[in-house]
């Protein structure tokens, strides 16, 4: 099939070149404006008990969690002074009476409520809800924002709470983006130069990369139309874009080079390339698809976009290798080396390389080598034993945005989080009004609490040890027809280890009030820990079974695909320990420029799982192909493990540091989380390219010997009628023959320029 594929783009090469640029273009042209149609939530399980009790809270009482906070500021005196208090009134009211917004409240609107004073008195908050889906919340808060920054002789107000803190992480990752790009894209060029020592030959992978970014780009367009897609999608899309086309692109020019050294027509240059390390590129992005084809077991929406853009840009990047790539080559022929900076010293023969004396140092050695790296893996993934998540709050913002200062603000100088208000809904109690009594019960019970610094009900407000009445108004929105709910104020950082088990607590807490469900931040947290690792086995199986069987068919072995599991493993456990010790532990945050919360974002260790595996079997495939090439034609196999380092050491050295370059530009945002994500796919890639490729796999291949290509035989005959084959058996005449198109123009570009 892919002799046939290299043909045809060989016969069709300036129709598919035609059909590459129109696609791009119109690509950009129909979903350029993709980030638009893209949300910034995704976070929370629907199914979750925190999510069905916001629905209830949204139908039958018409009320839902602040999501919009104004932190009014007294330039002189405190919040009481007649000045400031009618300033507050005002903004209290003009912000009741905007579209959208609901449930406004403040502190000189509830009569002076002290929990919505700061203790010095000089700062109170004014809370409301914007109503909607995340878009559209997203936005109203754009305008909302900008009308209520404000600061004048009496007061200054900042606007804070969830739906401008995700507004400006969205708008945030939009301006990283941009600026990923425009660092990413000219470094890698100067080190795709210093690579093939051709511009030419240099801006091939750019090129696939801007095919397999466009294409993705419209893959979320279409898929946003259908369901909910998240904006940080876009990140992988272009991170992974541009990395596994440099990935693919190294090694399909690599090897259209190595043909023509070997005396190969470039047309059977082509042809032979894609046969062969066409092959190779296919089998990688099938296993990288695989690996991400996991996040779309998880119910969070955040998590399935990443499974659609992975997806998406891998097989890509894949069509842009082995079809656009090679028509390119077929034009361009030698004059792939075209405007040449500097030559490269020609290549050592067979044997004398550094990669080839690294691969037989290592198997005169095998055994202690391989213990010393262990050990010292196993070390450093240590500190993934006490790693504690959390989901994404302000603090993934810089300390400079404003939504963050409002939020720092009220952790220090605010005896309760009001914005982080447990919700209790009671939805089949009945009359309310005919069981006040057990309200009153439940409500001082919830009190006395650890972590709650008020309970409000429609019974009054309690505090550990007393009751507070509070007026009709604020009660009755405590009640419907059929049930009530109660506010549950916490004096803990609500997504931190205290507010999880504030979230429990409640939860345990014996309901005089019938059967309940609890909502909030604290309980959003419990729930999306538990949907996460509920589904984090079977995304580990499948990843684990998919990969062990892509890898059986493309190299008729089961120690093999057991041995790279493994190895991938004790890799990726290595990078989450140095994760959880830079980012959860604070290490490096002052360098680095994020705040340490003492947690990891509940997704990211999950992601950076799927994407990471993919990723490093992307590498183990390239080098196990050619081990099996060399094996196939020698059935020696230390030389065939050597052979194979030595061909394509040099090939996976650059494109690890090539994908780190992109991974370490996105790692320059502001979020967090997106950091986190960058640094730590980079220091993956790079564990895996020259600790695991070059010293664990072929220590363990020497130790295997001729067990690597083991399989039973029921296994081995299903791989004979259904595997994978290298397409080596194709003699290079044949190809050669195959390729050759009668027409002037094929005669006039073999005449080449040695």
């Amino acid at each position: 099939m892919l002799v046939a594929l290299g043909r045809f783009t060989v016969r069709h090469r300036r129709a598919v070149l035609v059909g590459a640029v129109v696609f791009v273009l119109a690509s950009f042209a129909f979903a350029g404006g993709v980030a638009d149609r893209l949300t910034s939530g995704g976070f929370a399980d629907p199914s979750s008990e925190s999510e069905r009790a916001a629905a209830l809270l949204r139908r039958d009482f018409a009320t839902q969690d602040p999501n919009f906070v104004l932190l009014v500021t007294a330039k002189h005196g405190t919040v009481n002074d007649p000045a400031v208090a009618d300033a507050g009134r005002r903004i209290t009211g003009a912000l009741a009476a905007e579209r959208g917004v609901a449930q406004v409240a403040s502190y000189w609107s509830l009569d002076d409520a002290a929990p919505l004073a700061s203790r010095n008195g000089r700062e109170a908050l004014v809370l409301g809800v914007i109503t909607g889906s995340d878009d559209h919340v997203n936005d109203v808060v754009k305008g909302l924002a900008s009308r209520y920054t404000l600061d004048n002789g009496t007061v200054h107000v900042a606007v804070g709470g969830r739906a401008e803190v995700f507004r400006q992480v969205g708008d945030t990752i939009k301006q990283d983006l941009g600026r990923a790009e425009s660092l990413a894209f000219p470094i890698t060029l100067v080190l795709l130069v210093l690579v093939f020592g051709s511009l030419v030959a240099a801006g091939l992978p750019l090129l696939v990369g801007v095919v397999a970014i466009a294409g993705s780009f419209l893959a979320l367009y279409v898929v946003s139309s259908i369901t909910e897609v998240s904006i940080y999608s876009l990140n992988l899309a272009t991170a992974m874009g541009l990395g596994l086309a440099i990935d693919y692109s190294l090694f399909v020019v690599s090897r259209f080079r190595e043909e023509l050294r070997n005396g190969a027509d470039p047309h059977a240059a082509v042809v032979r390339t894609v046969a062969t390390a066409g092959r190779t590129v296919a089998g990688s992005a099938i296993t990288v698809a695989v690996a991400l084809t996991a996040l779309a077991l998880f119910p969070l929406s955040f998590l399935r976009s990443f499974a659609y853009a992975g997806v998406a840009v891998s097989v890509l990047a894949a069509l842009g290798a082995i079809v656009v790539l090679p028509a390119l080559l077929a034009v361009l022929g030698r004059r792939v080396d075209s405007l040449r900076l500097f030559r490269h010293r020609e290549p050592k023969p067979i044997g004398e390389g550094v990669w080839h004396r690294v691969a037989m140092l290592v198997m005169r050695r095998p055994v202690p080598i391989a213990t010393v790296v262990i050990v010292i893996l196993v070390a450093l993934g240590l500190p993934f034993l006490r790693l504690q998540i959390g989901l994404p709050d302000d603090r993934v913002l810089p300390s400079s945005l404003s939504s963050r200062q409002v939020q720092d603000q009220i952790r220090a100088h605010f005896g309760s989080n009001e914005a982080g208000a447990l919700q209790i809904v009671a939805p089949a109690l009945g009359d309310p009004q005919t069981h006040t009594a057990e309200i009153a019960f439940y409500a001082m019970s919830l009190s006395r609490v650890p972590g709650v610094a008020r309970v409000d009900a429609i019974v009054g407000s309690f505090i550990p040890g007393g009751q507070v009445p509070v007026p009709p108004a604020t009660a009755a929105r405590f009640q419907s027809a059929h049930g009530t709910w109660l506010s549950v104020v916490p004096s803990v950082e609500p997504m931190s280890s205290a507010g999880e088990q504030l979230a429990h607590d409640v939860r345990a807490l014996p309901s005089p009030v019938g059967r309940v469900l609890v909502s909030g931040p604290s309980a959003q947290l419990v729930d999306s820990k538990h949907s996460l690792f509920g589904k984090m086995p079977w995304a580990a199986l499948w990843i684990g079974v998919a990969t062990f069987v892509l890898l059986f068919l493309m190299f008729g072995s089961v120690v093999v695909p057991i041995k790279a599991l493994v190895l991938n493993v004790l890799s990726l456990t290595a990078t989450f320990g140095a994760m959880v010790w830079i980012f959860q532990d604070g290490h490096l945050s002052s360098v680095l420029g994020f705040t340490a919360t003492g947690s990891l974002a509940a997704t990211m260790p999950i992601l950076m799982f799927c994407v990471a595996f993919g990723l490093s079997m992307d590498y183990e495939v390239f080098l196990l192909s050619r081990i099996k090439e060399e094996h196939d034609a020698t059935h020696d196999n230390q030389g065939s493990v050597a052979h194979g380092l030595e061909r394509t050491g040099r090939i996976v050295t650059a494109a690890a540091v090539l994908i780190s370059v992109v991974f370490v530009a996105f790692a320059t945002s502001g979020v967090s989380f997106i950091k986190l994500f960058g640094i730590g796919l980079a220091l993956a890639v790079l564990m895996d390219a020259f600790v695991i490729r070059a010293t664990l796999v072929p220590a363990f291949m020497r130790l295997a010997g001729e067990v690597n290509w083991w399989a039973p035989r029921p296994l081995r005959r299903l791989y004979d009628r259904f595997g994978l084959s290298e397409v080596e058996a194709v003699e290079p005449a044949v190809v050669a023959a195959s390729a050759r198109v009668p027409d002037a123009a094929d005669a006039r570009e073999r005449v080449t320029v040695p």
